[in-house]
């Protein structure tokens, strides 16, 4: 595995949420969400009740970007931690969902209940690019076209 990727899983397998970016209306728009990633690094699943923004905004427009981050909140952040820009098109899963559940699932156990609500939707990311960046060094992460 080359060095990129293994710092990246490294990141994602160790962080619970991902601050999600969407525009709606023409305004950017931010909200925390619990996700996991699938074995392959070619999605990432999140679930939102569909009586919301972020679900209104990714209807409107697919295109987001996630931030993951591995900071602590101490001053050494500055020179240690890693952000990852996540940027991909997300859709409703429909047709595969209890699959992608199941990635979910497994990482957080705790959203039994929130899965499986009639108006929650499973919503998949189809992975284009993760952007890693720490203090000294920005490398790329190409996923798909």
């Amino acid at each position: 595995m080359a060095q990129p990727e293994r710092l990246l899983k490294e990141v994602v397998n160790s962080q619970y949420f991902a601050v999600l970016n969407s525009v709606g209306e023409g305004q950017p728009y931010s909200n925390l969400v619990a996700f996991a990633i699938t074995d392959d690094l070619k999605s990432l699943v999140f679930v939102t009740d569909r009586n919301t923004r972020k679900y209104r905004n990714i209807k409107e427009n697919a295109k987001i970007a996630l931030l993951i981050d591995n900071r602590t909140n101490q001053t050494t952040d500055v020179t240690k931690a890693t952000a990852i820009t996540v940027i991909g098109t997300a859709r409703e899963e429909l047709d595969n969902k209890s699959n992608f559940r199941a990635v979910l699932l497994k990482r957080h156990p705790q959203l039994e209940y929130f899965v499986f609500e009639p108006n929650t939707a499973t919503v998949v990311v189809k992975v284009r690019v993760y952007i890693i960046a720490g203090f000294d060094k920005t490398q790329t992460v190409f996923m798909s076209q």
